[in-house]
């Protein structure tokens, strides 16, 4: 039993076709086929088998599936871990919803970063909805986004910070003085930014509740680059009551009011259960509820990637 035909074989379970696991791993479906054949022999088990509706596992398959992850988990952790550790170095990884990691995670990483000068902290950008599966297939350590509605096996959830969301537009705005009804935000033309499209979080539940039409919507490559245009334009936009105090106050931007217009949200840090936790993760969740952590957060809309440390790496996944 290999890495190779472990990983060929999870690919399978998770995405539910060899085709797209050969798409994925970028070999052919033959590779793949082959893969799950020897891991077959080696078992004694079939595995999987296809019917009209797709594969159905046996559940010594499933039983593999979860093994695979975590073997392939550990693994990676250990390259990882014996890397760092000739280099003097630890890495932490984050997961994070694109609302967080633009306003709230630089100035969180930089403080926590800031405390161990041996530590690494890699930030990824990527959907809610993947992070249990980032999290039990260790490709990162910790996932921060949106609260989850209901709680997530085999996954510690830690509530840290609550914000709210406003509707914003420039102070001579033609509907800046008055309260909207509730089919005059349908008509205007939104400028919002990446979070607009993702499936889980207020500003995607806002845009539904509101009924914007997507043809009323501007997605920009960050929020800031939305609440620039809203500045120059009759455009309207959503954005973090915190991020946006400095041009409340200055009167560069003005809160628009009606039914719909503001909303509450909760961030939560997701990390496997305590026992399966790096030191550095578990020192992150005890930090992260801090008063130092919740100030370095909302202090301002948040630092350009080029202005983080040097320890800190962004990657954007789309």
């Amino acid at each position: 039993m290999t890495p190779t035909q472990l990983r060929a074989f999870a690919s399978v379970v998770r995405l539910g076709s060899v085709k797209a696991a050969a798409g994925e791993l970028h070999v052919s479906e033959a590779a793949v086929s082959m893969h799950v054949a020897q891991l077959r022999k080696e078992l004694g088990d079939v595995l999987f088998t296809r019917t009209a509706s797709g594969l159905a596992f046996s559940p010594g398959g499933l039983r593999l599936a979860s093994r695979a992850v975590e073997i392939l988990g550990l693994q990676d952790r250990t390259v990882r871990e014996v890397s760092q550790a000739g280099h003097g170095r630890r890495v932490l990884r984050i997961g994070s919803s694109t609302l967080f990691a633009e306003h709230a995670a630089p100035g969180l990483i930089e403080l926590f970063a800031g405390r161990a000068k041996d530590l690494d902290v890699e930030l990824s950008v990527r959907p809610r909805a993947e992070f249990p599966a980032l999290l039990a297939g260790r490709t990162v350590d910790v996932a921060i986004g949106s609260a989850a509605a209901t709680p997530v096996e085999a996954v510690t959830e830690l509530e840290f910070l609550r914000y709210e969301i406003v509707a914003v537009a420039r102070p001579d705005h033609p509907l800046a003085r008055h309260p909207l009804g509730a089919e005059q935000p349908r008509r205007l033309s939104w400028c919002l930014g990446p979070s607009a499209v993702e499936n889980d979080g207020a500003v995607p539940e806002m845009l539904r509740r509101l009924a914007i039409p997507e043809q009323q919507q501007q997605i920009f490559q960050s929020h800031a680059a939305a609440l620039e245009e809203v500045k120059r334009t009759d455009g309207v936009a959503l954005a973090l009551r915190f991020a946006v105090a400095g041009d409340l106050a200055a009167r560069r931007l003005v809160t628009l009011e009606g039914p719909g217009l503001r909303a509450q949200g909760r961030w939560a840090a997701l990390a496997l259960p305590k026992e399966h936790q790096t030191p550095a993760t578990a020192e992150l969740l005890r930090f992260i509820t801090t008063p130092r952590a919740t100030q370095a957060m909302v202090r301002g809309a948040g630092v350009h990637v080029g202005r983080f440390r040097p320890a800190v790496h962004v990657t954007l996944w789309s």
